[in-house]
């Protein structure tokens, strides 16, 4: 009976693997390294960049310290970041955007995380769009990406995403942009909400200082979607 049920594992279809593989990868990292182990049928499944596509990233304070330092680990993270991992794009986008400042390879990360539908690539998209001088289309892009994350009430986890990933991978290394007059989103002189900026700016500095979760919100009872763009700007640039 457990010679049968061990060789009918080779009429398993190729695409019935993947997709088990998947589910694995998607959970744990470990369960992934042991399905691989179990056959060749497994094995040659989660070699596909689709799996790797799919890998389970933990959060920066639950990754194991030895990864940067295994090889194998290494050559890991690599071919997922060859396959187009989300995560992992928009985890190196960041530095590139903010270590390294190199824009354009920064932003063709942030868009290929964001082709994919993952919301804090997005916003740090939305940010660093809102964030250029050389012409107008880039801030419209930028304000109607912050539409659709504000609209899905996305907008306060994935700026908690963004500070996670700048001030525990690489705290001392991150060098923000500063925000400057041409940087205003809502150029409306007579917007009614323009007076309240100053103390929101206020509570949200001092939010920050007592490490608040407050820092990371405050502005969505403003009405003008531009002000709040302003605000969460403001919000983006402070946050290591």
């Amino acid at each position: 009976m457990t010679i049968d049920c061990f060789s009918n594992i080779a009429f398993i279809p190729n695409d019935i693997w993947v997709a088990i593989t998947i589910k694995v990868a998607s959970d744990s990292i470990r369960d992934l390294c042991s399905l691989r182990m179990t056959c060749k049928a497994a094995r040659d499944a989660g070699d596909s960049d689709i799996v790797h596509r799919s890998v389970f990233i933990p959060p920066p304070h639950a990754t194991p310290w030895w990864w940067c330092l295994s090889p194998e680990a290494k050559r890991f993270f690599d071919r997922c970041m060859v396959a187009g991992h989300p995560e992992l794009l928009f985890r190196e986008a960041l530095r590139e955007l903010f270590i390294r400042h190199d824009e354009n390879v920064g932003l063709q990360m942030l868009n290929s995380a964001t082709s994919t539908g993952h919301a804090a690539a997005k916003y740090a998209l939305t940010m660093t769009l809102l964030l250029r001088t050389d012409g107008n289309d880039e801030k419209q892009k930028g304000l109607e990406l912050y539409r659709e994350l504000d609209a899905a009430g996305s907008l306060a986890d994935c700026k908690a995403r963004c500070f996670s990933i700048l001030t525990i991978s690489w705290p001392s290394e991150v060098q923000m942009p500063h925000i400057e007059e041409q940087h205003t989103v809502c150029a409306v002189l007579r917007c009614s909400t323009s007076g309240h900026m100053p103390l929101l700016y206020d509570y949200r500095r001092r939010a920050a200082e007592r490490n608040s979760v407050h820092a990371f919100g405050g502005a969505a009872h403003i009405p003008c979607i531009q002000r709040r763009a302003d605000y969460d700007l403001q919000a983006f640039v402070n946050l290591p």
